[in-house]
Order: C-alpha cells, then sequence, then structure tokens
C-alpha cells in the first residue's frame, strides 16, 4: 500500500533521476501541473513557507488533489531539483504514498501509516505522508489515526485526500488545515485540453461529459465514441413502449456501449503494466506494487461504469427538464427528473446494472 509508483501519475519507465517525463517542465514551478484549482494553490504556497503538521485537501475525484499534494511535498522538501522532481513523482525517500487496496481504508493500512509517521526522514529536513482515498477510512482506522494526526513528530506533515468528509472523520477534520477543491471549471478543463492539442470537434461533448473531473476528460479526449453514446441515451425516450421486452433491449445496447468506452482505460492500463514490467525486469519482481496497481486498476474500471452511467443519466435528465417550460407535458417531465435523481442516487451503492436500469426505463414516460 504505501511507497506506491502511482503509475497513474504519468511516472516514468525507470527510477533514474536525470529524466522524469511530464514533471521535468515543472520543477522550477511546482504548482505548474495543479490545474484550475488558484484558491487551493494559493492557500498551499503560503501554506509551504510554514507549514502545520496536518492538512486535508477535500473536492471531488479528478480536481487535482493527488497532483496537489505531490507540489505540495516538492514544495516543503524540494531544496534543489532533483529534491522536486523525485517528490513530485512521489518517489522521493521522504515522500510516503499510502493508498488502501480494497474498497476501504483499513486499521492494518492505518497502522502503517503511523509506522511510517514514527521514522525519522531520510534526506530532507522533514517527510511528507500522503493518504490518498481518505474519506474510505473504516472508523476504527479513523479512531486510530486521530492522535499520529493531531499530533505527529515535529518532522512530519501528514496530508489527507479525500471526496467528502463523513461524520465520522469530522473529529480528524477539525484536527487538519481543510483545502477544498473544486469541481474544475468547463472553460478551463476545454482550455486544458486545446492546450494539449484536443481536437475542437466534440470537445463539447466531452467537457460536459467530464462534469470538472480533468482526468476524465483527457481519458474522454482519446475515446472516439462518445458522441455516439450521447446520442444513444438521448434516443431512449423515443424508444420507450412501456414493454419490458424493449426496456431489456435497450439496457442491453447501453451496456455494450458502456463496454466499449473501456477501451482507451484499457489501453492505459496494459501501458502502467509495462511499465511495472520494464521496472521488475530491472529490479526483480514488485508483488507489492503489482498488487496495488492489479487493484487500482479494478477500481478504475468499476469507476468507469459509474461515471458512465452518471453521463447518461445526465443527459436523459437534461432532455426531460426541456420540457418542463410545457406545461402539458411539465408534470410527467419533474416526476422523470426525480426518478433520474433517485438512479443517480443509487450509484454509489454500486447497484445491479441492469435491474437499475431497466427499472428506471419502465417507469419514465414515453416521447
Amino acid at each position: 500500500m504505501s511507497d506506491s509508483l502511482g503509475l497513474d501519475e504519468r511516472q516514468p519507465d525507470s527510477l533514474g533521476d536525470d529524466s522524469l517525463p511530464g514533471i521535468a517542465d515543472a520543477v522550477d514551478d511546482v504548482w505548474a501541473e495543479v490545474e484550475g484549482q488558484p484558491q487551493a494553490v494559493e492557500i498551499l504556497t503560503a501554506a509551504a513557507a510554514q507549514p502545520v503538521h496536518s492538512y486535508l485537501l477535500c473536492g471531488p475525484r479528478g480536481t487535482g488533489k493527488r497532483t496537489a499534494a505531490l507540489a505540495f511535498a516538492a514544495a516543503l522538501i524540494g531544496v534543489d531539483s532533483r529534491t522536486r522532481r523525485l517528490a513530485m513523482a512521489g518517489r522521493h525517500p521522504d515522500v510516503s504514498m499510502h493508498e488502501p487496496e480494497g474498497r476501504t481504508l483499513r486499521v492494518v493500512e492505518a497502522d502503517e501509516i503511523i509506522f511510517e509517521a514514527s521514522r525519522s526522514p531520510v534526506e530532507a529536513p522533514r517527510k511528507v505522508i500522503v493518504c490518498d482515498r481518505f474519506h474510505t477510512a473504516e472508523p476504527e482506522a479513523v479512531a486510530s489515526l486521530l492522535k499520529t494526526i493531531e499530533e505527529p513528530p515535529s518532522t512530519v506533515v501528514i496530508v489527507l485526500l479525500s471526496e467528502e468528509i463523513p461524520p465520522d472523520h469530522a473529529t480528524v477534520a477539525s484536527r487538519c488545515v481543510i483545502v477544498e477543491f473544486n469541481p474544475v471549471p468547463d472553460d478551463d478543463v476545454r482550455r486544458i485540453l486545446e492546450r494539449e492539442g484536443v481536437d475542437s470537434e466534440g470537445l463539447d461533448d466531452i467537457v460536459a461529459a467530464a462534469a470538472g473531473d480533468v482526468s476524465r476528460a483527457r481519458l474522454l479526449a482519446t475515446d472516439a465514441s462518445l458522441s455516439a453514446r450521447r446520442r444513444a441515451w438521448a434516443a431512449v425516450p423515443s424508444r420507450l413502449d412501456g414493454t419490458g421486452r424493449t426496456a431489456v433491449a435497450l439496457v442491453d445496447d447501453l451496456r455494450a456501449l458502456i463496454d466499449e468506452a473501456q477501451a482507451p482505460l484499457t489501453a492505459r492500463q496494459q501501458a502502467e503494466s509495462e511499465d511495472l514490467a520494464r521496472i521488475e525486469a530491472e529490479m526483480g519482481a514488485q508483488a507489492r506494487l503489482r498488487r496495488e496497481m492489479d487493484a487500482r486498476h479494478r477500481r478504475e474500471q468499476r469507476l468507469l461504469r459509474a461515471d458512465e452511467l452518471r453521463f447518461g443519466l445526465a443527459t436523459l435528465a437534461d432532455l426531460y427538464r426541456q420540457k418542463m417550460p410545457d406545461g402539458r407535458h411539465a408534470p410527467e417531465a419533474v416526476e422523470a427528473v426525480n426518478r433520474l435523481r433517485d438512479a443517480h442516487a443509487c450509484l454509489v451503492r454500486n447497484p445491479n446494472e441492469p435491474l437499475l436500469l431497466q427499472a428506471l426505463f419502465l417507469s419514465l414516460p414515453r416521447q
């Protein structure tokens, strides 16, 4: 779990200090890769000059929390370009990365963070411990971490990354400086993609589907079938006839499109697997890194499906909202939007996809 290479952060193929692709250009300005979060960058830049013991970076996925945490680490320990490069890549010995292997952060994983906090820095005057997906921490793990987060050794700065602050995390949150990360504005997402050479054709669909998530926007930029999926979802109301057979056929068609949507992610994950294989060829088997990578790949695949469903439900909701000004269809449209909102809320519980969509389509009004 700890000291992960974090291959999803565009890591290099080897551990050499002299060439870290995607990082070198940002060494002089460690904040250059934190996109669309000027307030968070301002807070963290000031904090780096006089850091306190613990920080909690809170906001949705894809808003740059992990990149900002590594930039913050580089600012805290980066006495030279080598140190900054390694810190920003999550590879400096005094930057310790932790992430739950499964769906939740367990006590055994919290114990690793506590142990790491007890160790002295190797090179720098201080060390930075980053814990990703802290919102998944089980109550027992939160309780065990409280004292370390509240009073870590003077040479340790702890940075927690969280999508939200659940009620049983409130005590820990109160011991941290909270830095909010908001969804990246659509204009900023568009600017980032244009700067990275994404063709303007289809950019509107990409920006809308990304919903402020830059990581998802970059993935969708390599997905030629996005517009086709949007059209397929938009056609749902016109295909509904109130029968179960049609609902099942619609669900099968849409789920097949979601399966196809995994192709860009599959390609990226394959490249990461090959990167790790090259590292293993140089350094020997990396059982922990491979286990962590496999778990992260499964999580990414699960999240992609949920994102695709959210995109589809949002597309349908927009269609029905357009009918609200029409007095004759307004009650039906309002009811449809409410049902879509309920289905959207169910996604956090990892529901059975076919049953969720079939029940939804049987309840939606025909166009």
